[in-house]
């Protein structure tokens, strides 16, 4: 379904952050990006939106070159960002706005996100600090329905109870066809919550696989060791 293939991206030339890399999701899930600081996972996720196109190669979601941007892909793409300003107008005047971009968006699903992540209904999005802010358009992403959601160091700005609100809103929220990525520096804020796991260092994935391939049912799990036995051997040390 999505298909990222030999990509090469570069904010400055002759600086590549991604360098001829290559990527496949074929199926429903929560994804788990994972890696060191600069390895490119925002970037990677920008690239797949076609926020950014790349110098070379390509990324396809369903056959289809993002960088087109066409409205029929992204009416079943969304991306909650690190960093993000809302507009200061009531909430449902702002899901008045997009709810026409996105065909299979679900109101109920989001008053119901809301209410597990312990905000009221009436919101004026201006008047939101920076946690509140992640809670209402997370609620909003989920309930875009979106067959991609994307999503930037979601649990950053949560305080401890909030990010088990996260993954317990996002758990409940999701269909089984749905591929939900989530980029992050903070594993152990999400590894209870993933499917599969993708591991990457710069311009190549260490690891790609399924939760339940790479721990057994009596293991604990722990993403933090795996990756560091991952560059350990990368190293070859």
């Amino acid at each position: 379904m999505l298909k990222i293939q030999d990509v090469t991206f570069a904010y400055k030339k002759n600086s590549p952050v991604l360098d001829r890399f290559s990527l496949e999701i074929n199926e429903g899930g929560i994804y788990g990006l994972l890696g060191k600081n600069g390895t490119g996972k925002s970037t990677l996720l920008y690239l797949i939106m076609g926020l950014l196109h790349p110098q070379t190669g390509q990324v396809t979601y369903n056959g289809t070159e993002t960088r087109l941007r066409l409205p029929e892909l992204l009416s079943d793409m969304f991306i909650v960002p690190e960093e993000y300003n809302l507009p200061g107008i009531p909430i449902q005047k702002y899901i008045n706005a997009i709810k026409p971009f996105y065909p299979r968006f679900d109101e109920k699903m989001m008053y119901d996100c809301l209410e597990k992540f312990e905000m009221p209904r009436e919101i004026n999005l201006g008047a939101l600090s920076m946690g509140q802010k992640k809670k209402v358009y997370m609620s909003i992403a989920l309930a875009a329905r979106t067959r991609l959601l994307l999503m930037d160091e979601p649990t950053n700005g949560l305080d401890i109870p909030s990010k088990s609100q996260f993954r317990k809103v996002v758990a409940a929220s999701t269909d089984p066809d749905q591929i939900i990525v989530i980029s992050t520096h903070q594993v152990r804020d999400v590894e209870l919550l993933l499917d599969h796991v993708i591991m990457i260092e710069p311009n190549k994935v260490l690891l790609n696989t399924k939760m339940d391939q790479l721990f057994g049912d009596d293991e604990v799990i722990n993403l933090e060791e795996v990756f560091n036995k991952l560059l350990q051997q990368e190293k070859g040390l």
